[in-house]
């Protein structure tokens, strides 16, 4: 009688629907109450909380998951709320707990102690940076809390191979339209939906003048900085790569080949040498995976295509991007950058100098070196970051993090068909672009960056992903992969 009771309550998601409605105006008076000195912002969040509400009450888990990527660049990073994506993700797993059910099941991370540990340890180290409002909404509630939340969510979300394909693909998607706004800036200067904030940013910046007196700009889209931007496509890049490979029809490989075709030239105009580096470890890495012969015929052609495109319409932007790479002003300050930070962690090991901004200026200066000529609020690196200014054990227990949900990822794609193993092959190649990334810029410590690479993590390393391949040997309907 019991069972019966809770499948026709919390199974047709009735505590769901109610939660629904009587919390997720929470979440619209927290983003209005940021943006509500503009009503023009306020009506955007208005309508992005109504979309969220019809998604969860038809259980669009995956576009729901979307969408809170899409806040954590536009409303929390561009227009600067930092925490409106968090509070909508928290909800969004309440939702999910209270309304689960056989059809709709509820999983928690692996070594959830590992993640308890996490939490602790960055308790000390955000007191110690908290000098100010930002950096006190920047680094806990995103890095460290919002970490947790994120990894959850891609835990809850990949229920089986369809829905982590789905996922994937409205990844892509959202790649690819992104790529298009940084295209469209590039040829015109302008920027779609953009904010008088984002234009006072870049004007401090020069425009992010490649070289002075050359009228070529870097572009960062919403992203800001043209280096976080270049992460991104580096990372997405990919999820449609991996897409394309596991596609078994013409449709669909055409569709994931123009996605990736898009993404190529938005990484390039972004000219970052580090984005590129990350491109070179994710192709390594995803060619190591591809274990059939016809695989690795196919990402050769695929490379090579990309490579004559860029020789015949990108040769400039190439040259340009090898000048920019090899200039002397460049490299040497980000090698300082590292010398910086790792004296820092050698004088303060266990705790680090604290998770900000300010505090790290103060406190790394004693110990700048010559190379770093100028003064810097965080190590261009993001591993070094976590070890300056949050203490050596919270660092190896963020490694560890992510090692384990790479090992159970692993786990989990021996057990699917090998032509379906391409798909998370996709997505290992993406957090190692991703990672190798982070050697040369604060990607793991950037927050809209470092959701995404928790998302993927949590989506591929879900349980509930293994457990739906244990119990069904075939793989679930490959009619999805169009």
């Amino acid at each position: 009688m019991k069972t019966s009771i809770r499948g026709s309550a919390i199974g047709n998601g009735l505590w769901g629907k109610a939660l629904i409605f009587v919390l997720f105006p929470v979440t619209g008076l927290c983003i209005g109450g940021v943006l509500g000195r503009l009503s023009l912002y306020t009506l955007g969040a208005a309508i992005g909380i109504t979309i969220m509400l019809l998604l969860l009450v038809l259980r669009q888990d995956v576009v729901a998951a979307t969408l809170i990527i899409v806040t954590h660049i536009y409303v929390d990073w561009y227009l600067g709320s930092l925490v409106a994506a968090q509070v909508m993700t928290f909800l969004m797993l309440l939702v999910y707990f209270m309304a689960r059910s056989p059809r709709h099941p509820w999983a928690e991370p692996r070594a959830l102690w590992l993640w308890v540990l996490f939490l602790f340890l960055g308790i000390d180290p955000a007191i110690q940076g908290a000098s100010r409002l930002y950096d006190i909404a920047f680094y806990y509630p995103n890095l460290i809390g919002g970490a947790l939340l994120m990894f959850w969510l891609g835990t809850v979300i990949a229920k089986d191979v369809r829905h982590l394909r789905t996922f994937f693909q409205c990844l892509a998607l959202l790649a690819a339209l992104l790529a298009i706004h940084t295209i469209i800036q590039t040829m015109t200067g302008k920027v779609i939906f953009g904010s008088p904030r984002f234009d006072a940013y870049i004007a401090s910046r020069g425009g992010f003048a490649l070289f002075n007196g050359l009228n070529v700009f870097r572009v960062g889209s919403f992203f800001e900085d043209p280096n976080w931007n270049g992460t991104f496509f580096a990372t997405m890049l990919f999820l449609p790569l991996g897409l394309f490979m596991e596609a078994s029809s013409i449709k669909g490989k055409m569709l994931y080949l123009a996605e990736v075709l898009l993404m190529i030239p938005a990484l390039l105009f972004t000219y970052s040498g580090g984005a590129w580096v990350g491109v070179l470890g994710g192709l390594i890495a995803f060619l190591i995976l591809l274990g059939r012969l016809r695989d690795r015929l196919w990402l050769s052609s695929l490379v090579g295509l990309v490579a004559v495109i860029g020789r015949v319409f990108f040769s400039t932007q190439i040259s340009l991007q090898l000048q920019h790479g090899t200039s002397p002003a460049e490299f040497p300050l980000r090698l300082g950058a590292w010398e910086t930070g790792l004296k820092v962690i050698g004088a303060f090991p266990l705790t680090g100098v604290g998770l900000g901004f300010e505090v790290y200026q103060q406190r790394a200066e004693p110990y700048r070196v010559a190379a770093q000529y100028l003064q810097l609020d965080h190590p261009h690196n993001s591993y070094i970051e976590f070890g300056a200014k949050g203490g050596l054990p919270l660092l190896v227990v963020f490694l560890a993090l992510i090692v384990l949900a790479l090992w159970q990822t692993w786990r989990t794609r021996a057990l699917l068909p090998v032509g379906t193993r391409l798909l998370l092959s996709g997505g290992i190649a993406a957090i190692m672009a991703f990672s190798v990334n982070s050697f040369s810029i604060n990607a793991w410590t950037l927050p809209p960056l470092a959701a995404l690479g928790w998302i993927i993590l949590g989506a591929m390393s879900s349980p509930l992903l293994k457990k739906s391949l244990a119990s069904n040997s075939n793989e679930p309907d490959r009619a999805c992969q169009s």
